[in-house]
């Protein structure tokens, strides 16, 4: 039988993972009293839980993610590359976003806060047991809230990409202020034929034809202020 095999119809096999004996003591009290329930096996870090799956083969391991020697994270990715049919359910007083996406991204089935009512914890157990996934309410409103500000946020509109460089940029304002060739060359310390250059790639690329266009975008555009 490998570590992973379960009984049919029998009562879902348990791991405790937690690094304060006080917590494991209290879930185990708590799923004392359900029938379908039953603890095989406690540790204290991650590498005790690897150590406990071949031995006690759970169906659900009920893990804290602040852990010794290897945390719930870790330990989370290591279960589900060697037993993949192994459960996973992180129990944790932290409710930040980045823990919870990195959790579930790691082969999580749910997450669940330990302020948690008990009947909450016991009904995240039997539906990870189940195949299904469970997410404590605050935090999976949490994620939605962020899924839908950063779809709203990729869906923004681009404002239009600048073409010119900052050298050119240079040369459309002092243009635009009405120096002359000569004396933006002077100024930007370039020769003349390096500004009319300039000059014509800018009308190029802006499709601009005179220079009353040109000053006309270089307002437009916040490169000259009339202030």
């Amino acid at each position: 039988m490998t570590p992973t095999a379960r009984k049919k119809g029998g009562r879902v096999r348990v791991l405790l993972a937690d690094d304060h004996t006080i917590l494991r003591e209290g879930v185990r009290s708590l799923l004392a009293g359900e029938a379908d329930i039953e603890v095989v096996g406690e540790a204290s870090d991650g590498r005790e839980v690897m150590e406990q799956i071949p031995r006690s083969r759970p169906d659900v391991v009920v893990m804290d993610m602040v852990m010794p020697h290897m945390d719930g994270l870790a330990a989370t990715r290591e279960i589900k590359c060697r037993y993949p049919d192994v459960r996973v359910l992180i129990l944790s007083m932290y409710d930040d976003d980045e823990y919870v996406q990195q959790v579930i991204a790691a082969g999580a089935s749910g997450y669940v806060l330990k302020r948690v009512a008990a009947d909450d914890l016991v009904r995240a157990i039997r539906e990870v047991h189940g195949g299904a996934s469970f997410l404590h309410p605050p935090i999976a409103a949490k994620l939605i809230e962020d899924y839908v500000r950063r779809l709203a946020a990729e869906s923004e509109p681009l404002g239009p990409r600048d073409p010119l460089t900052a050298r050119e940029r240079e040369v459309l304002r002092l243009v635009a202020e009405g120096h002359t060739n000569q004396e933006v060359a002077g100024l930007l310390s370039v020769s003349r034929k390096t500004v009319e250059s300039h000059r014509a790639n800018i009308m190029r690329k802006l499709g601009l034809h005179d220079v009353t266009e040109l000053v006309k975008y270089a307002i437009r555009t916040g490169v000259l202020r009339l202030d």
